[in-house]
Parts: C-alpha cells; structure tokens; sequence
C-alpha cells in the first residue's frame, strides 16, 4: 500500500510539473504494457508497467512518423527515462477526447493507408514485435502454420484429417500471396481498445504503438473482426499505394487470423480481458462465423 502511494505521489508531481491540480488527475483502468492517467482537459499520462520498456521508448520514434505523414495520433509532450519524478519510464501525451468505437470508424481506411506509405529511415529504427500473437512468426513475418498445423496434431488438438485439410488451407493460401513483398510500418494493434472515436462515428486518434513493426500490411487487419476487413479492404486500397489486389490482400489477411488462431489454440485461457482476441478459440469461431455469412467475393473464394 505504501508503495502504490508513493507512485501516485510521483504521478501527482508529474502533473504539477505541467501545471496540473492533482485533483484533476484520474486513472483509466486497463492498459497491459501501461498505465494511464487523465492529467485535466489536456493532457493524458502513460507510465510504463516493468518489461514494457522497450515499447514505450519505440513509441518515441514511431509517433512523430506517422503524425508527419497525416496519422490521427496525439502528440507526445514529454518523455522521462530518467527516473527523477517517477521511478517508471513515462510518456506525457496530448489528449484527445473520443470513446472505444462500437462500430468501425468510418476513416480508418485512409489512417492505415497514409502510415502504410512511411519507408525507413535512421530515424524510425526496426521496431520489434514485442507484444504481438507471433508465435512461430520468424524472420519473414509470415510464419510456418504447417509446422502449427503439425504440432498440434501430434499434441491431439486436432485429428490427421483436419490437420490435412488446414495444411491444404494454407497451400491454396499461399498460391495467393507474395511473401516477398516489401515490409510496411504497422500499427499492430489495431482493435478497438485502441482506436478513439467522436460522437458521429469519426475516427479521432490511433493510439497506443507498443507494438509497431515493419510487417507485412496484411498483419494490420488481424486484430479486426474478419467482417469489419471485408468493408474495410475496398477503401482501404482505394487510399494505397500497395501493390496488392483486394484478393491477394484478403488472402495474406486470412492467413494471419487462421494462424493465429491455430497458434493460440494450446494457450491457457486468460479471462477478464475485454479484447475479443483473449479468449484462445475467439480467432477461430470468427472466421467460422464470417465463412457462414455469405462473405463478398474475393473472401468468398479463398476456403
């Protein structure tokens, strides 16, 4: 108890450095890699939870980039490593008043497709894939879901029929798509929890980008609902400039939720998280439930 209020005392003064009442300072509950707090009308506080470090520091980088490029994200006012007010590292950001959407906000297409175009530079390093669902990713960002597959036969979560029958999945998959294809900057979470949006359905501000990283674009969409990437994908390439069709885009972006969601089958459960992905078999029964919606083609045509 001593301890949690000698933070809140650190956070009380962090709030006073930037003219700040300490009564107007509030905690937003949740937050895996952070802590976060309401600092008055403007500004909004994230103190980093221990091994998130690195993410916190990554979005020091990540974040000016994609502003410069028209990105919906706030600014970061202030970042300290340093120890002298808060033992943790912290990141002092703008605030942008909005809600978690209920529904996909109607310009997140165009978001996506402005941060997709940054190409690397010295300074926007290689951000790793700190807190992303890549098991079994490798180097490629594509993975090796056979091996999945495989493994999870020879552990008994599925029989050799289907185990052969998602080993073909994958085959007629990859016909689809050009592994080769470059690496873009992606948020890496795109999901609810993460997008603010006003009262008219708007996108107001992408948030939290602990889990940025040069990856294919297709990994970007696997955080959403398969029936929200099927309205999405059209606008989306319609602001792009990604060499893929819809179909070939559609086929990469299955590819990750069935991957996935294979991967995630042996995971124990993790109840009370409010992110539809938590539960182990989510991934799966959502891509059981769009096939059995009458998808649009090109989805129609990718089983």
């Amino acid at each position: 108890m001593g301890a949690e209020l000698d933070f809140l005392d650190q956070v009380a003064a962090v709030a006073r450095r930037h003219g700040v009442d300490p009564g107007d300072v509030q905690e937003v509950a949740g937050g895996v890699a952070n802590r976060g707090f309401v600092l008055g009308d403007d500004l909004f506080l994230r103190v980093c939870r221990p091994g998130f470090e690195a993410d916190l520091l990554k979005e020091t980088h990540v974040v000016p980039a994609a502003r410069s490029v028209g990105v919906l994200t706030p600014a970061i006012v202030e970042y300290d490593d340093s120890g002298r007010l808060l033992a943790a590292p912290y990141a002092l950001m703008e605030r942008v008043h909005g809600t978690e959407p209920t529904t996909l906000p109607t310009n997140l297409a165009p978001q996506l497709a402005h941060l997709h175009q940054l190409e690397r530079t010295p300074a926007l390093p290689n951000p790793d894939h700190s807190r992303m669902e890549l098991a079994g990713v490798g180097e490629d960002g594509w993975g090796d879901p056979w091996g999945t597959v495989e493994g999870l036969a020879g552990q008994g979560y599925v029989d050799p029929g289907t185990a052969s029958w998602l080993s073909g999945w994958f085959s007629r998959l990859a016909e689809r798509i050009d592994g080769s294809g470059p690496k873009v900057l992606i948020h890496g979470d795109v999901a609810a929890h993460n997008l603010l949006a006003g009262p008219d359905g708007d996108l107001r501000a992408l948030i939290d980008w602990g889990d940025a990283a040069w990856a294919p674009r297709a990994m970007d969409f696997a955080k959403l609902p398969l029936t929200q990437v099927a309205v999405l994908l059209p606008e989306y390439l319609r602001h792009s400039q990604s060499p893929e069709s819809e179909e070939e885009l559609a086929a990469a972006v299955l590819w990750f939720h069935l991957s996935w969601g294979l991967a995630k089958l042996p995971a124990a459960p993790w109840p009370g998280q409010r992110h539809w992905t938590a539960p182990t078999t989510s991934r799966l029964l959502n891509i059981l439930h769009f096939f059995t919606t009458a998808p649009p083609a090109p989805w129609s045509e990718l089983t």
